[in-house]
């Protein structure tokens, strides 16, 4: 019946969007049951902005900084239950251990390349400490994540400066739904094709929203809607060309932040992370030994925050019994967002060689097969 109703809807609407890059639902493929928010965006959780800097230079450098801020207030006052849930841990993901000791977000998400992951917490750390309401703070735990855009970008140079830092920062904005290869997804591979930057959302029948942006850099066999679609696309190392082809099934990593207006606490976001995972298995991911595999979850709910200067929190949150909406949603959320980010992605040469842009039009005969 799944794969069915994404047939149908292939066959009514791809043909408007031909000789563009759609999104994958804009393309007719629609991922599971449930309805999504406005934007079809991590930004439809309320409260949510998201902000890109990219940094391309030369014939190299390829990379750039997303940023996820929960809310608009001063994050280190007015705190969000937060939780991590580790698939595959190989990465270098800043800020774990406070926030798994005390299940909150006191600074917005960062995501760059490897290499450049500390820099981008010292600008982090600079930038907010310089935020009204800031001046007597001496402790700050920057969260800041991270995948391997290593092929298409010089990442030994560490091109990342405060200032683009900054940049993503200072652009964050609620109406953003911005993927592909921008902010840090400007230089990543995932299956072997351009991967980047993706985003969706489901609203509960209750009318809670979550939310997903994914960094994709991983590999595995590509599956769309259930649809093996690996097995008769070309290699995309036969379509690229450089000293060496990046490798579709090989090591790599995936960043997935997810969001809620759910009034979760840090236990339940837990839960609610580990279910991202089942939207990363449906597209075909090997979480290999080299992959870093991290879902960072965290609520916006007023009633969940963390204020600072109190002895005593109060807070209403959601029944565990009334979870299974938000689990449902956050799969299909995450598979959607991870196609977004090859649909959108255009082919790119960096540092190392070239990688071909997904052939969505190859993609989709092959759904109506």
């Amino acid at each position: 019946m799944r794969i069915l109703m994404v047939l149908v809807c292939v066959l009514a609407t791809a043909a408007a969007h031909a000789g563009e890059r759609p999104r994958a639902r804009e393309a007719g493929i629609v991922i599971g049951a449930m309805p999504t928010g406005a934007l079809n965006a991590i930004v439809d959780v309320p409260g949510v902005r998201v902000g890109h800097s990219t940094v391309v230079e030369g014939d190299s450098v390829r990379t750039g900084v997303t940023a996820i801020l929960p809310h608009g207030g001063n994050l280190y006052a007015e705190r969000v239950p937060a939780a991590l849930y580790v698939a595959n841990g190989y990465g270098k993901l800043l800020g774990v251990t406070q926030l798994r000791e005390l299940g909150e977000l006191e600074t917005p998400i960062l995501l760059t390349c490897t290499l450049c992951v500390w820099k981008a917490a010292d600008a982090l750390v600079e930038w907010q400490l310089g935020q009204p309401g800031m001046e007597g703070v001496r402790s700050l735990n920057a969260v800041v994540g991270e995948t391997n855009d290593g092929y298409l970008n010089d990442i030994r140079a560490r091109p990342i400066t405060a200032a683009h830092v900054r940049a993503a920062l200072d652009s964050a904005s609620a109406g953003n739904v911005e993927e592909g290869a921008i902010g840090a997804g400007t230089g990543t591979v995932a299956f072997g094709w351009k991967g980047g930057i993706g985003t969706s959302s489901r609203v509960t029948g209750d009318g809670h929203a979550v939310g997903v942006l994914v960094q994709s850099n991983f590999g595995g066999a590509l599956t769309v809607a259930g649809v093996p679609v690996w097995r008769s696309l070309p290699d995309p190392a036969t379509l690229a060309s450089g000293v060496e082809p990046p490798v579709a099934d090989g090591d790599g990593s995936i960043m997935i932040v997810v969001a809620t207006d759910a009034p979760l606490e840090s236990r339940q976001l837990e839960r609610l992370a580990k279910r991202a995972i089942i939207g990363l298995a449906r597209t075909g991911a090997s979480m290999s030994n080299g992959s870093g595999d991290y879902v960072i979850a965290f609520s916006t709910a007023p009633s969940v925050r963390r204020r600072q200067g109190g002895s005593l929190h109060q807070v209403a949150m959601l029944d565990n019994d009334a979870m299974d909406a938000l689990f449902v949603g956050v799969a299909e959320a995450t598979e959607e967002a991870i196609l977004d980010s090859l649909f959108k992605a255009e082919g790119m040469r960096g540092d190392r060689g070239a990688v071909p842009a997904l052939p969505v039009d190859q993609v989709l005969e092959q759904l109506r097969d």
